[in-house]
């Protein structure tokens, strides 16, 4: 598995940048521009396809007031543009465009930026770039993606558990498959109809606006949430039909066992069915998340429907074997189940291996982004929580080599002898025994000719589990604790594909940066808590990052990886070596981002910088960082 994951590093390692959450390329105007007249258009190019809304641009005049623009539309016909029509007659000063839209995975991002026109105001108008988020919204939203992953994965492990490892009896794990279906239906419509609140961030009470559900049929999101509900129904026909196939299946077998025949068979094409059907639910998922943007999009579809495949084969059997141990009636080839999940968990958890190196590879982007971004912290953390999962799957293998190489009269004690056809008129008698020679022996009492204790031929006594069902019992418990870090696991998954990826945050940082300046030599990432809020980041660009005059522009980025406005950004400088500084930035909001013309660094050396972020009106962070300034 680690040769698999080293080639797939070696053989991607060259191609281009991947991007997820759309990242801002361009605007017309540019951010900061002083226009001669008022344009009649503000156009946005994106670094990939976006979807638009009703309130996509919201411009707001020198004095705050928003103004009446028309519908947002596309430049030339372009998915990755986003234009509106200004009215005509703007006045003199400078204007507030904030802007909210679509990324091709589905999540809302949104930006502001500033243009002037005849001369720069006096005083810009605040920034109002609308809601970012209803946390009422955002938590019902991420509540029913995990139910969704949840209830997935149970359903087509599950299915694939009866598929692959043939347990003898499957009636008890029909009823984990009717909940799993259920809640997979209440969950993606709880998906679908909270879709617009999410969008636009507003309460979840917009859940109810009938246009508002309209709206987001038409959508790409929209559309492949309702394509799930329609897979559902045919899962649930095809599901019927699989056990009642079963049941009669089981019939004709415990009918042939009684008549000594032996026959081994399967139905080839109900099992195509099933794989078709897995494979359309998880692209419902690939296609509305990352591998639906950026570079190497069919590849990484592929990835991530494999992905989704075998963790619900790996973590959704497991809950099937847990149900297949407890069951009230034990299997009569316990081991023969538990054999076949631990090869078939074995080859899903080297897919997983394999994909999910490639995806971490796609989506970070590069080292600094495993510690520097959320998507990178997360991903460790999922990182640990996989490898406690693959150390209780490493003991629960060590209590299944213990249950297959134990004898049938051991791990199957309650098993019924198979009938043995006798001749007519009876078996023949049975030859008496010998009676035990007189010895030592007959002193140790009347139950002497049992035999030792320990005789491996004797079953369990009265009173006594035996080895067979302690080996089960324990079998059943590291599978348990495999299924509750499996649990954890997704969650982190939930949170996991909902939060920029380490590249796109780097896009995005770079594109915030003023078209009309300089490529930067200098971009130091500073994270800093905000409380309960979570952790935000303050991308600081220095141009050119030499001694002597250097120009700074700053851009903070909330929790949710969207640009964040705060009440006060502060930059200082201070050279320890030389005891000099501390120099500070006159940082200026230029709505959307901070900016100093002018900060002279006189000598070269190791800086330490300095940045203070006020949150609130109470409450500021302060963060320094270590910089390198050439001559």
């Amino acid at each position: 598995m680690l040769l698999g994951s080293v080639l797939v590093l070696l053989v991607l390692g060259g191609a281009g940048p991947a991007s997820a959450h759309a990242a801002l390329g361009s605007t017309d105007p540019e951010d900061g521009a002083v226009l001669g007249r008022a344009p009649a258009h503000v156009t946005l190019t994106f670094s990939e396809s976006v979807g638009l809304r009703d309130d996509s641009f919201r411009v707001l005049d020198p004095g705050g007031h928003r103004l009446h623009t028309g519908e947002a539309g596309r430049a030339d016909g372009r998915s990755d543009t986003a234009r509106v029509a200004l009215p005509g007659k703007l006045g003199e000063g400078t204007y507030t465009v904030a802007w909210r839209v679509v990324s091709a995975d589905s999540h809302p991002v949104s930006g502001a930026f500033t243009f002037s026109v005849g001369k720069p105001s006096q005083a810009a108008a605040p920034v109002d770039t609308g809601p970012t988020e209803d946390p009422l919204t955002a938590t019902l939203h991420k509540i029913a993606r995990y139910l969704s992953y949840l209830a997935a994965a149970l359903l087509i492990g599950a299915a694939a558990f009866v598929a692959l490892c043939r347990p003898p009896d499957p009636a008890p794990l029909r009823r984990p498959l009717v909940a799993a279906w259920w809640t997979l239906l209440a969950a993606t419509l709880a998906l679908l109809v909270l879709r617009a609140p999410y969008e636009a961030g507003t309460g979840p009470s917009a859940a109810l606006d009938p246009a508002a559900l309209r709206d987001t049929l038409t959508t790409r999101p929209g559309a492949l949430l309702l394509t799930r509900l329609g897979l559902l129904l045919p899962v649930a026909l095809h599901l019927a039909r699989a056990a009642r196939a079963a049941r009669a299946a089981r019939a004709v077998r415990v009918d042939r066992v009684d008549r000594g025949e032996r026959r081994r068979g399967g139905r080839p094409l109900a099992a195509g069915v099933g794989v078709v059907l897995a494979v359309g639910l998880a692209l419902t998922w690939a296609a509305g998340e990352h591998a639906s943007a950026g570079i190497q999009v069919p590849v990484a579809m592929t990835s991530s429907v494999l992905h989704l495949l075998a963790t619900a084969v790996w973590l959704g059997g497991l809950v099937a074997l847990l149900v297949t141990l407890r069951a009230p009636r034990p299997s009569p080839d316990p081991a023969g189940v538990v054999a076949r999940f631990s090869r078939t968990a074995f080859a899903a958890v080297s897919v997983l291996v394999v994909t999910g190196v490639y995806q971490s590879w796609r989506g970070l982007g590069s080292w600094q982004a495993l510690t520097g971004s959320t998507y990178g912290r997360l991903l460790l953390a999922k990182v640990v929580l996989v490898a406690v999962l693959l150390a209780a799957a490493a003991v629960s293998r060590r209590w299944t080599a213990a249950l297959v190489t134990a004898p049938v009269a051991v791990r199957e004690p309650d098993r019924v002898p198979e009938r043995i056809p006798q001749p007519a008129g009876g078996p023949p008698p049975e030859t008496p025994k010998p009676p035990p020679p007189p010895g030592p022996a007959t002193d140790r009492g009347p139950n002497a000719d049992r035999g030792p204790a320990t005789d491996p031929g004797a079953g369990p006594g009265p009173g006594d589990d035996g080895p067979g069902p302690a080996l089960r019992r324990g079998l059943y418990r590291s599978v348990l604790v495999e299924a509750v870090v499996a649990a954890v696991v997704l969650g982190v998954t939930t949170v996991l594909t909902a939060t920029p990826p380490g590249r796109s945050a780097e896009e995005a940082a770079r594109a915030a940066v003023p078209a009309g300046g300089v490529l930067p030599a200098s971009v130091t990432t500073i994270p800093f808590e905000v409380g309960a809020s979570g952790r935000g980041t303050v991308q600081i660009t220095l141009d050119p990052g030499r001694t002597g005059d250097n120009a700074v522009q700053a851009v903070v980025f909330g929790p949710d990886g969207s640009l964040a406005a705060v009440p006060e950004l502060r930059l200082s400088f201070t050279l320890p070596d030389k005891d000099l500084g501390p120099i500070e930035a006159e940082l200026v909001d230029r709505g959307g981002y901070w900016s100093a013309n002018t900060v002279t660094l006189p000598l070269p050396g190791t800086w330490t910088m300095k940045a203070t972020v006020r949150v609130s009106e109470t409450d500021q962070v302060s963060e320094t960082r270590r910089i390198r300034v050439e001559r």
